[in-house]
């Protein structure tokens, strides 16, 4: 997961990042 996580900021989708910041977000919680 971690290693997706990395391609995700590597794309540079600002708005990709957000939402999986978001999710990641909502499962540590």
């Amino acid at each position: 997961m971690l290693k997706e996580f990395r391609d995700f900021i590597l794309r540079g989708n600002v708005v990709d990042l957000a939402v999986a910041f978001v999710i990641g977000a909502a499962f540590v919680l």
